[in-house]
């Protein structure tokens, strides 16, 4: 059985469980987040086709969506999901502050656009000093990618006492309004809305998505679990790895139905349809793929660290299994 739940459920959750009547999810129930990105695609394919449901035949399976990773590990670390979508920033963050969190395998990869508002003046990176910018979370994949690419041409977000202004915890979805209403003059923003600013409200794109920080080798959308959770259900994570094998597969061979399918579930959860062409722009962005680049992991994660967004130097030693999908997708 299929059940999609969104951040009111995901809040009622995380109330009972400080209550002390909530918690992991019961052996037969297993919790998959997610994102409403255009990289998540394999997530929502597989939801939407229901490829999980029938691989994952002893298990009632609940799909959750989350705005960012922050709110996606805060769920995996209180037990209110059990494996998901999500970008390697916040699941390695969380890693690196001791958290169980394991990558499994990879869903995407590239998908982060550099755009400007089309009256800001900024069309290279050069030109947001003394300029603001948004990124879903501090710390994210997309904030990351930006502020070490600043770094190297001598800019400094005001996190770190620079004149580049750093507004997180901004949805994606809502980058638009703040586009409009001028409140922001730049965004590191995941697919499709990096591209929905580019074609519907004429922003300027800064950087193409594979001119960023690893944009064609990291993953921007990883599948996470926990050791907890992978020691005592391998069953349960093997055929969540072949449904999302499955979702992957379909979306190299059924382009316009993938974005027909994603776009019905925006919709579904926002009331509002992305333009085709947006979507088709926006795919020509990314890599849906089953590849997990761990030495583009570990870059990220020493670049984190150079820009004082961990304390201490990352090793992602133990952070990596593959192993299950590696077996699946050589059969």
């Amino acid at each position: 059985m299929k059940k999609i739940l969104g951040l009111a459920s995901v809040g009622a959750l995380m109330l009972l469980a400080a209550c002390g009547t909530g918690g992991s999810s019961s052996s037969d129930e297993v919790n998959i987040g997610y994102f409403p990105n255009l990289d998540h695609a394999a997530a929502i394919v597989g939801m939407e086709k229901g490829y999980f449901e029938e691989e994952m035949t002893e298990s009632d399976v609940d799909f959750v969506n989350f705005p960012n990773g922050n709110d996606f590990i805060d769920a995996l670390s209180t037990g209110n999901i059990d494996m998901g979508y999500v970008g390697p920033g916040p699941a390695i963050n969380y890693f690196l502050q001791g958290g169980d969190v394991v990558v499994i395998g990879a869903a995407a990869n590239g998908a982060t656009l550099i755009v400007s508002r089309e009256d800001s003046g900024i069309h290279t990176l050069e030109d947001l000093d003394g300029h603001s910018f948004c990124t879903p979370g501090n710390g994210c994949t997309h904030n990351v990618q930006l502020e070490i690419m600043l770094e190297g041409i001598g800019l400094k977000s005001n996190r770190l006492g620079g004149t580049v202004e750093h507004q997180s915890r901004v949805a994606p979805a809502n980058m638009v309004a703040m586009f409009e209403q001028g409140d922001i003059d730049a965004a590191a923003a995941p697919e499709p809305w990096g591209t929905l600013l580019v074609e519907e409200h004429n922003a300027n794109v800064v950087v193409e998505w594979d001119e960023v920080f690893l944009g064609q080798e990291l993953a921007s959308v990883v599948i996470v679990t926990t050791n907890d959770f992978l020691e005592n259900n391998p069953e349960a994570v093997e055929q969540a790895l072949r449904a999302h094998k499955r979702a992957v597969d379909y979306t190299e061979e059924n382009t316009e139905d993938t974005l027909k399918t994603i776009n019905d579930s925006l919709y579904n959860l926002t009331q509002t349809r992305l333009p085709e062409t947006v979507l088709e722009n926006a795919w020509e962005r990314m890599v849906v793929t089953t590849e997990t680049h761990a030495d583009a992991l570990q870059y990220w994660a020493t670049a984190s660290y150079e820009l004082n967004f961990i304390e201490d130097e990352p090793d992602l030693d133990g952070f990596v299994d593959t192993s299950i999908l590696d077996r699946i997708t050589e059969e």
